[in-house]
């Protein structure tokens, strides 16, 4: 008898890179590309450990948002609460016109 192993095809498993799934993998590089990005322009512009320490302060931020955004879920959720009432704005008329049959 021949073996039966699972075979996944294309993304049935949830792609996850160091505690990041889906989205949030992008997130978190775009996080580290924009950090050494202010961080280079601000220490050639300015001084050299203001801009280490605000690459630093970015890349970290930026990684903690993206780590509290990915436990809210991978979609962006309203919560609203109260009643709300959706009014009926369809004007169908069943009423039949005369017609000239002739």
């Amino acid at each position: 008898m021949a073996s039966k192993y699972p075979i996944y095809r294309g993304l049935q498993k949830p792609l996850i890179y160091r505690g990041f799934k889906g989205k949030f993998i992008a997130w978190g590089i775009a996080s580290l590309v924009l950090g050494i990005v202010c961080g280079g322009l601000i220490s050639a512009i300015g001084n050299m450990y203001l801009g280490g320490f605000s690459m630093i302060a970015v890349i970290a931020g930026g990684l903690v948002y993206t780590f509290q955004s990915q436990k809210a879920g991978l979609h962006f959720k309203r919560k609203s609460n109260g009643v709300f009432i959706q009014f009926n704005r369809l004007k169908i008329r069943y009423v039949t016109s005369k017609k000239n049959n002739i």
